[in-house]
């Protein structure tokens, strides 16, 4: 299996955020429910990145899964073919 994520999108996807709420972002690009994993990378050699938000409020994260700076996007996607 690719150790290369699937890009599920080319946008980022807006997400609201509630301060003290355990995410889990997905990193493969499998996941069914983007942005966030539903254990599809079983198998592979990803895994989620789990993070507690800080704030509560709207964010914008990476569909590409080539973001420098996850799960939140930085444009990568502008960059990919």
């Amino acid at each position: 299996m690719s150790d290369q994520p699937v890009i599920a999108g080319k946008a980022p996807i807006k997400v609201t955020l509630e301060a003290g709420k355990k995410y889990a972002f997905c990193t493969c690009g499998r996941s069914e429910g983007q942005p966030f994993c539903d254990g599809k990378h079983k198998g592979t050699s990803f895994v989620p990145n789990v993070f507690v938000a800080e704030e509560s409020g709207d964010a914008h994260f990476c569909a590409c899964k080539h973001t420098g700076n996850a799960p939140r996007c930085d444009g990568t996607h502008k960059s990919l073919d």
